[in-house]
């Protein structure tokens, strides 16, 4: 992995430095507006390209036309599952063929309702990252899905370097309810590195990290979370260029205005003054470590200018809303707006 050679000499310095922002969960009215304040056209990679995401997109009450631009504007859609299951243990114990209802289901309903026909809908994260061992990699690879972002690796420097489970995985499974796989699956693990929240660096309190920002308890204010950010990221960018991965859900940015003015803060501060750093998809990074170049190449590198800066939407400016139910949800009835023509039924489990 090119992080494992940089202790020793100059090479980190070549490699670029990748971040990646994820949102977990339905995109719809309570988030868009959000996700446009964030990616808002301005905001661009030393390529000249917008800053891009990765939306793990869970199925219920998500509005599939906004799916469907986001899919435009480049950033990625991943999976996250139907139904969401409230009880965790669930996803700890579903069989495979469980597994790829939730997740080969949630694909299939994102591809159709959003329009996504390039095969794209690559990857996956459990919900409450409750991992579903060798059952869950077993359903991955049968489904041809490339990658899982749900395994947590706990707080070390240097952060770990997205890994292949061809091999044992180079962390202990962390987390004692964790389900980790034990055997060898053809899958790639987008690795959560755990998030140093320490409020002094320099004191070493024995502190535990956090994958998802919101889990981040101890930052209370916008200048403690701009702190954060910086310290995180010179961890990475100093030792080993490791991507660094950003996990939020949207409601924590959407209900704390401090905390998303010194995101943004510090969004702008590192693309201004940092020529190696990228903001990038998860497929993208899988992308450069299957093929790698340095920093002076990554401005002409192709798979990071895809959908480089695309211009306003000019089709489906009017989604259809469609008042569905489904016998699965009692008769619920639920508004799914999508660009595509209305389903006869609400898209559940047994009828994506």
């Amino acid at each position: 992995m090119p992080g494992d050679l940089c202790p020793e000499n100059d090479r980190c310095t070549l490699v670029p430095q990748m971040v990646t922002l994820t949102f977990d969960d339905a995109i719809n009215i309570g988030n868009i507006d959000l996700y446009a304040e964030i990616f808002n056209k301005q905001r661009r990679n030393p390529n000249g390209c917008d800053i891009k995401g990765t939306f793990f997109v869970s199925h219920h009450y998500t509005n599939y036309s906004a799916v469907q631009n986001m899919h435009r504007l480049g950033h990625e859609i991943a999976a996250h599952s139907i139904t969401h299951n409230d009880d965790e243990s669930f996803w700890s114990d579903a069989g495979t063929e469980d597994w790829a209802r939730e997740m080969a289901g949630s694909r299939l309903i994102i591809d159709k309702f959003s329009n996504i026909t390039d095969n794209s809908v690559v990857g996956l994260r459990a919900p409450y990252l409750r991992v579903g061992g060798n059952r869950q990699f077993t359903m991955m690879e049968e489904q041809a899905f490339l990658y899982d972002s749900s395994i947590t690796a706990p707080l070390r420097n240097p952060p770990l370097w997205p890994y292949t489970m061809y091999f044992k995985m180079p962390h202990r499974c962390h987390g004692n309810l964790q389900n980790c796989p034990t055997r060898s699956h053809a899958v790639w693990e987008m690795v959560m590195n755990e998030l140093d929240r320490r409020e002094d660096p320099t004191i070493d309190e024995d502190i535990a990290g956090c994958a998802m920002v919101d889990s981040c308890s101890n930052i209370l204010s916008g200048d403690q979370f701009y702190n954060f950010l910086t310290h995180n990221f010179y961890r990475h960018f100093d030792q080993n260029r490791a991507p660094l991965g950003l996990f939020f859900h949207a409601a924590w940015l959407k209900n704390n205005p401090e905390y998303l003015d010194a995101f943004l803060y510090w969004v702008d501060e590192v693309l201004e003054s940092h020529p190696e750093a990228y903001f990038i998809t998860m497929t993208q990074v899988i992308q450069w470590i299957q093929n790698p170049v340095s920093v002076y190449s990554a401005k002409n590198y192709a798979p990071w200018q895809e959908k480089c800066s695309p211009g306003p939407r000019t089709n489906c400016l009017v989604a259809n809303s469609c008042k569905l139910s489904t016998d699965e949800l009692g008769g619920e009835a639920i508004r799914m707006h999508t660009c595509m023509r209305c389903p006869n039924k609400y898209p559940w489990l047994d009828d994506p």
